[in-house]
């Protein structure tokens, strides 16, 4: 492992540094929002500009990248990644914060698909799923670690903004004193909805729910903390907690849409997160005990969903399909995210904060019912002919280089000696 970690361990650092400042930056702006008493629906908009950004870098940041090169780009986003900061406590302002949120999420796409590809120059079909996991292992605890540094702050003052910018200006160090050359053009999104679609019907429908459902949690869960009287501490803990859920549960409900209908385990997915919504909306924050434990019961399906559509999808691809299958689905992700916050900004203004809660329970009660819905509808994938799951990140850090580090890119993977050259069709 250590051979497999040393040739890359800048780039890491770089990645670690990156996602400290973002999960610091992700917890801290809503919490500053609210308590700056801005309506919930405003305070969505941030969310909503976020995930609009991180769509549309993915499509753009590829073009910069072959007109300046990667060093370049890199410079440029962690720069602005410091400025969105930075502007965040020269003007508090709600207009301002939108355009400062958009510009965060436009250079945090950059910023990874750059690392990402410089990382996919040093892996090899050997040591592909090793680097992935490790990739994943920095990238959660970059998050996780951002968070918990909130409650050693006051959102209302300048210092964690300020901290923000600075680590987000230390991630420029490793990479640019790193001797490893520069790596190939970045891939562009290639995608064919349509196709997708028929592909997949469940798949592609799972998903853009699935990003309905990740905007409103990663946009609107602080609020909903803050509103609710959680401390920053427990605020924090309520997002690690389902962090928590869904990492110890990739694997498990993975293997079991290996060995069943993958539709079954999204009907299974959909039923777990309306029953976790359920138990918040009828007992909110007021016995944490029940509530962590809600949350820890939502976070093994509001994580794995992601992954579990994107196996999905590709059961019925080619192998070599599997990046442009997948990036098409993190974009029809991203366009779920862009709407999940406005919807559940508009409930929580109106109901309170316990609406957050209810958009929620509506987008997996659909989940579950459009994938029980399909079941009838086209046969069993014949279990000899599906992929194998492959844990992967949440779709808002998910970017097409992701998808070149993911074990399937290898369009020989999971493949044996016995499997033949037929691809079962997409009924």
């Amino acid at each position: 492992m250590l051979s497999t970690i040393a040739p890359v361990g800048a780039l890491l650092l770089s990645t670690f540094f990156v996602l400290v400042a973002a999960g610091l930056s992700g917890y801290l702006i809503p919490l500053r929002a609210v308590a700056e008493g801005w309506p919930t629906l405003v305070v969505s908009l941030l969310a909503t500009s976020y995930a609009v950004a991180f769509t549309a870098s993915c499509l753009i940041t590829p073009r910069l990248v072959r007109r300046v090169g990667h060093v370049r780009v890199f410079g440029v986003m962690v720069t602005a990644l410091s400025v969105s900061q930075l502007l965040n406590v020269l003007i508090v302002d709600p207009t301002v914060w939108i355009i400062s949120r958009g510009l965060t999420g436009f250079a945090l796409a950059g910023s990874y698909m750059v690392i990402e590809s410089w990382l996919n120059e040093k892996v090899t079909n050997e040591n592909r799923g090793a680097l992935f996991s490790v990739y994943m292992v920095v990238t959660m605890g970059g998050l996780t670690v951002g968070q918990y540094m909130v409650p050693f702050g006051d959102p209302m003052l300048p210092t964690l903004f300020i901290i923000s910018a600075v680590i987000y200006s230390f991630a420029i160090m490793p990479t640019s004193l790193s001797s490893a050359q520069s790596p190939q053009p970045l891939n562009q999104v290639r995608m064919n909805i349509p196709r997708l679609f028929r592909n997949s019907p469940a798949a592609v429908i799972g998903m853009l729910l699935t990003g309905l459902i990740g905007g409103i949690w990663n946009g609107l869960a602080p609020v909903f903390g803050s509103l609710s009287g959680l401390s920053t501490t427990e605020g924090a803990t309520m997002l690690a907690t389902a962090m928590i859920g869904g990492t110890v549960f990739q694997y498990p409900l993975g293997r079991a849409s290996d060995r069943m209908d993958r539709r079954r385990i999204m009907v299974l997915a959909g039923g777990i997160g309306t029953v976790s919504c359920l138990i918040a909306i009828l007992f909110g924050a007021e016995s944490r005990l029940v509530f962590f434990a809600g949350m820890f019961l939502l976070g093994t399906v509001l994580y794995p969903i992601y992954a579990l559509n994107v196996a999905h999808a590709n059961d019925r691809a080619e192998p070599d399909e599997f990046v442009d299958i997948s990036s098409g689905l993190m974009i029809i992700y991203g366009v779920g995210a862009m709407f999940g916050p406005l919807i559940a900004g508009a409930a929580m203004d109106y109901t309170g904060p316990g609406g957050f809660f209810v958009s929620l329970f509506v987008f997996f009660v659909a989940y579950a019912l459009y994938a029980g819905w399909r079941i009838p509808r086209r046969e069993e994938m014949p279990e000899d002919e599906r992929g194998e799951f492959q844990a992967t990140l949440p779709g808002q850090e998910t970017t097409p280089q992701t998808l070149e580090l993911d074990p399937r890119s290898d369009p020989e993977w999971g493949q044996t000696e016995e499997d033949g050259d037929d691809v079962s069709p997409a009924a």
